[in-house]
């Protein structure tokens, strides 16, 4: 059912938790299953993600592949962690069950809502608006 990468990951989670003062947050639910997560970045001057935590409703894969995203993205690039897609995810956790990819699917919008959270609000703040 669930690989070893799963159910360490769900079991043994390292970045839950929220940022207080987060840079930038991003929040990706499904109402049909009923999964909500939530990512928060922190990001540095060479906009690199320097420190990420999620808080996550849901399933154990839904735990597990938002805990798997931040550790692929933890110290890259914005643009770096940009490229992560469900695919990526699911494949970095050697894969999950059919009815579950959706997960994946979540944690990967979060963290591009987050990103894009961070960008709108530099945006705000090099204009003064």
């Amino acid at each position: 059912m669930y690989s070893e990468k799963v159910m360490e990951h769900f079991m043994n989670p390292r970045f839950v938790g929220e940022i207080s003062d987060a840079d930038g947050i991003g929040t990706e639910g499904n109402p049909v299953c009923g999964d909500i997560m939530r990512i928060f970045i922190k990001v540095d001057a060479e906009n690199r993600i320097a420190d990420i935590k999620f808080k996550t409703f849901g399933c154990g894969a839904a735990i597990a592949t938002s805990d798997m995203v931040c550790e692929m993205v933890l110290g890259k690039t914005l643009d770096e962690a940009l490229q992560i897609t469900n695919a990526t995810v699911a494949q970095a956790l050697d894969g999950l069950p059919p009815n579950k990819l959706h997960c994946s699917n979540l944690a990967a919008d979060a963290l591009h809502k987050a990103i894009a959270d961070f960008k709108e609000r530099q945006a705000t703040i090099e204009t003064g608006a």
